[in-house]
């Protein structure tokens, strides 16, 4: 089986043809800080006025966002006050965690480390448990654990890759206690690919150390086995296909007291009041917004978000995603599927139609992004038979780089991925276009994970961890910097939440807090046909990448 066509070979040739010449040549030069603004305003989608608009309605009403997020908050919630009865209650617990990626497990894990029985847990999750980003995630996991490296290193690296819009200190949370959770997680039994004793340590884009640690390109994969295992051993009660569809407030104080939860078996809801309620649902990459396809699984559709919104929470970075640089643009069958940051970082090259190097392979992934949008852009790009565009990831360099074998070794999942597709990526290149990737804002939380509203005031028995957050990768992640976020701020999240357990009587539950937003709704003149979904349509085929090229 041969995974390209005649005419896709003969292109392919060219890469062979300069191959040679590239390799001896110095690597395209680093950008500046400013050159870096001035590229991705140029060509980045975060920038492309027609894809925003403000919110109307909510805590963050007049913020501007991308259309398509604005769009979903200003939806009608699946129940109103007074549809389903609150009288009875199905599970009455401490610690509601909604959601089971590594945030939500981390979350579950320390609470019950930090006291809470794990019988008083309940981890709510809308597909099965570990069905999540955090399986996929390939690259590592950043911490400054290396000799010539320290946290100090990687809080400054962290703003200036995101241009300096992140908060400063929720990155010195991110960049101080990294380091620990590389050692707790190994405690717990992953395996973190080593060099001799020590722990390899992979650069990653816009990073001035190698500070990745991974396994393999099986990260996620081993990170969650062993997460799950742990979950299970502790006893901790899981719900699956029990998404979350509304949380309930306390009507004399306004706090978060529980959730309304969907059983995507039977229909029926189960209502769930909680003393503490922590929300790490992921993001919104199955939104597949401004057309791209997306590396994310099935469940990222933004909940948390909505969920979140309408108990009046703040956002923040809502008009920015990382569309990651690197991913499928051919074989169709697994468009938008990751090509990991670690493909560039040990040697891949990236090239156009003429095999011509255009950026240094590293830089932050937004000015990556925008570079090979730019390539195919102005017609330097490879069309492919489906109609659409990307640029040669020069694959085979790692093996003159590094040796026969080091694919097979380093990189064996993406091996395997084309291999299936008839592409043998040790010998041909592989074709990328940016996918997107990753929720760069979101929930505005402080040091310990409460939710804050617009104000700065925490909104009482609520915290969030993970991607649903914001404010720590500003406008544009890190590698690796996601992974370290969710297992430090999910960490902190079951640890504040076994402290707030313990100040915190049982509350009373309403969906009290609805009736304000839907009266907005109804000033609006929203039709009650729109509402929030809780699944999307997964794969959207062939017209999004072609979409992606008018930008």
């Amino acid at each position: 089986m041969s995974g390209y066509t005649s005419e896709m070979r003969k292109l392919i040739q060219i890469v062979e043809d300069t191959r040679r010449e590239r390799l001896k040549a110095p690597p395209p030069r680093r950008l500046t800080l400013e050159e870096r603004d001035s590229f991705v305003k140029m060509w980045h989608p975060d920038y492309k006025a027609e894809l925003k608009r403000t919110i109307r309605i909510g805590s963050c009403k007049g913020t501007l966002v991308y259309a398509a997020i604005a769009d979903l908050l200003e939806s009608w919630p699946l129940i109103k006050p007074g549809e389903i009865s609150l009288d009875n209650v199905d599970y009455d617990v401490d610690v509601l965690v909604v959601g089971s990626g590594g945030a939500g497990l981390t979350a579950a894990w320390w609470a019950v480390k930090s006291g809470v029985d794990p019988s008083s847990i309940l981890i709510a999750t809308k597909l099965r448990l570990g069905d999540s980003n955090t399986v996929k995630y390939q690259s590592g996991t950043q911490a400054a654990t290396g000799p010539d490296d320290n946290p100090i290193i990687h809080f400054l690296d962290t703003l200036a890759g995101a241009h300096f819009t992140n908060n400063p200190k929720l990155v010195r949370v991110l960049a101080e206690e990294a380091p620990f959770i590389i050692k707790w997680l190994e405690e717990l039994g992953v395996r973190w690919s080593r060099v001799g004793e020590d722990l390899e340590r992979v650069e990653g884009g816009g990073a001035s150390r190698p500070r990745l640690h991974c396994c393999g390109d099986y990260t996620g994969l081993e990170v969650m086995r062993v997460l799950k295992d742990e979950i299970r051993s502790l006893g901790i009660p899981v719900l699956e296909f029990h998404p979350v569809i509304e949380l309930l407030t306390d009507p004399e104080t306004g706090s978060v007291s529980g959730a309304v939860l969907l059983n995507l078996d039977t229909g029926e809801y189960r209502i769930v009041r909680s003393k503490v309620t922590v929300l790490a649902t992921g993001g919104l990459g199955r939104l597949h917004i401004a057309g791209f396809p997306t590396t994310n699984h099935y469940g990222a559709t933004a909940d948390g978000l909505v969920l979140a919104y309408r108990v009046g929470a703040g956002l923040v970075d809502m008009d920015s995603l990382q569309y990651h640089p690197t991913g499928v643009a051919w074989p169709e069958a697994i468009l938008g599927e990751l090509i990991p940051e670690k493909t560039r970082s040990i040697g891949g090259q990236l090239v156009n139609v003429k095999g011509e190097r255009f950026i240094y392979e590293l830089e932050p992934r937004d000015v990556v992004a925008s570079a090979i949008i730019r390539e195919c852009s102005e017609g330097r790009g490879v069309i492919t038979p489906t109609g659409t565009c990307g640029v040669w990831l020069d694959t085979p360099v790692i093996e003159i780089l590094k040796g026969p074998g080091t694919i097979k070794r380093e990189l064996p999942a993406l091996y395997r991925m084309f291999l299936r597709h008839g592409i043998d990526i040790t010998v041909e290149p592989i074709l990328t276009y940016p996918t997107l990737h990753y929720q760069n804002g979101g929930v505005l939380v402080d040091e310990w994970t409460h939710v804050l509203r617009p104000t700065g005031e925490p909104i009482k028995g609520l915290l969030a961890a993970g991607e649903i957050t914001g404010g720590i990768h500003g406008k544009n992640r890190l590698a690796g910097n996601s992974t370290a976020d969710i297992f430090v701020f999910g960490r902190r999240a079951g640890v504040e939440a076994s402290k707030l357990v313990r100040e915190t009587s049982k509350p009373k539950i309403s969906l009290k807090h609805l009736e304000y937003y839907i009266e907005e709704l109804k000033l609006l003149g929203i039709s009650e046909s729109r509402k929030a979904p809780i699944l999307l349509p997964d794969y959207r085929g062939e017209i999004v990448l072609r979409r992606v090229i008018k930008l």
